[in-house]
């Protein structure tokens, strides 16, 4: 195969993806930001009782004693939210086995800076809340919003450094981490064993199936929801563990290894450029052959778990994000919005968010660099860091998603979100503003270092 079609293969099977990812990433976070403003008018306007109703409507699937019986809100939060996990799970195990997190040096820098980021603006809310059903919302502050903090990344252009922008992203997908486990083990209400050691055996039959070569995205999806996900959902524990679980189990390889695809390409082109050409615009029937085998073989070179987070970012990223922000960031302001505002709840998110993720991200990844630990990315100064801890203090979607499991009370669950609505915004023009210096900063000296 000449390198000409090699590069080609190359671009459409993977690079053209990323790059329509990355576009993808700027529409998102803006997308999400208008379904949220939108929620907040509709809950605070005369239609605020039609915007609250339209989430109570009941649902049901099953038969007899096997019912599962949720309101649209719940649907959304427990179901829609599964895929936007289950994605999640796909990039995290991509990002073990051959991205940033697959290099213990490289993972070093983001790992602990997400650690840090969890741990600072958790102790920050719960230094304001220490007692009551307000101590529960300890996790709330402790997310980044991966699609919203990318979204601004791209909007300042390409002058932020790729390096800012795979360490933001290596970060974001360990602080996912730590969420999904914060809400397996604390913001999980009661255990049904029988339902847990069902949902045990669903997940084995799925590692298994794993190991013994079955690549079969129908069968996942299958045994993942079919089995899986319901069996977690009647447990107890939150649906959305089980989304993370079944991504691991994706395989991970190729049904066809890289040296025999390249292999039988090669003999498909050859067969191709063989066959006469057609006068016509359409091709003949041989033509169409060749070129289906060759697309059939190209399927089948690429892994299952690239194949389904690249065709499920779409879904996930205009579909399921913004129907979570409508139905989850439409909170109704009652009473003195300067209580409500100064609330030790609503101050602990924005303290947690604002301040603990900054000193997390931004000090302790200084610590690590001045102590040479870990090298400062390629490409990124210490301002550029300061800048990414901002941005990794919009927290926004998983923020409101551990609200809503985190109070019964629905005074502290507005509270908790007002605070991460503000803490969004600010955040959002602090971390854009001190990188857009920094870009500028960087191109100065580097202009200087040239002249």
């Amino acid at each position: 195969m000449s390198n000409t079609v090699k590069k080609e293969l190359v671009d459409i099977l993977f690079i053209n993806p990323i790059q329509r990812f990355i576009g993808r990433s700027t529409t998102s976070g803006i997308l999400l930001f208008v379904t949220a403003f939108l929620a907040m008018i509709l809950a605070n306007s005369p239609l605020q009782e039609w915007y609250h109703d339209i989430w109570k409507v009941h649902f049901k699937i099953g038969f007899n004693d096997a019912m599962i019986d949720k309101d649209l809100h719940h649907w959304i939060n427990d179901g829609l939210m599964a895929i936007f996990f289950f994605v999640v799970g796909l990039e995290l195990k991509r990002e073990i086995i051959s991205g940033e997190l697959s290099n213990p040096r490289n993972a070093i820098l983001p790992l602990s800076a997400a650690i840090g980021g969890m741990l600072f603006p958790a102790l920050i809310y719960f230094s304001i809340n220490p007692s009551g059903e307000p101590s529960n919302g300890w996790g709330v502050p402790m997310a980044t919003d991966i699609a919203f903090a990318l979204g601004l990344l791209y909007l300042i252009g390409n002058k932020v450094p790729v390096s800012l922008k795979i360490f933001l992203t290596a970060l974001a997908i360990a602080d996912d981490i730590g969420a999904v486990l914060v809400i397996a083990f604390f913001y999980t209400s009661h255990i049904e064993t029988t339902s847990l050691i069902v949902a045990a055996i669903f997940l084995i039959v799925m590692i298994v199936a794993n190991k013994i070569g079955v690549r079969s995205a129908l069968f996942y999806a299958v045994v993942g929801i079919g089995g899986l996900w319901i069996a977690f959902l009647m447990s107890g524990i939150h649906a959305t563990i089980a989304a993370v679980l079944a991504a691991l189990t994706i395989p991970a390889t190729a049904k066809i290894p890289e040296n025999i695809f390249s292999r039988k390409m090669n003999q498909l082109l050859t067969r191709f450029v063989a066959l006469d050409p057609t006068d016509d615009p359409t091709l003949s029937h041989a033509q169409v052959v060749v070129l289906d085998q060759m697309r059939h073989v190209s399927d089948r070179a690429i892994p299952p778990l690239q194949k389904l987070e690249h065709s499920l970012h779409p879904f996930v990223s205009f579909i399921v994000m913004p129907i979570f922000a409508f139905s989850n960031a439409g909170v109704t302001i009652t009473g003195d919005f300067g209580e409500l505002i100064t609330s030790p709840v609503t101050l602990g998110v924005i303290f947690g968010l604002l301040f603990g993720k900054v000193i997390g991200v931004y000090v302790i990844s200084s610590i690590l660099i001045k102590l040479k630990i870990a090298p400062l990315p390629t490409g990124m100064t210490k301002l550029h860091l300061l800048g990414t801890g901002f941005l990794a203090a919009i927290g926004f979607t998983m923020s409101l998603f551990i609200a809503g499991l985190a109070f019964r009370d629905p005074l502290y669950d507005m509270q908790a979100k007002i605070g991460v609505l503000i803490t969004t915004f600010i955040a959002s023009i602090i971390g854009f503003i001190i990188i857009k210096i920094a870009n500028k900063k960087a191109e100065a000296k580097q202009n200087k270092i040239v002249n």
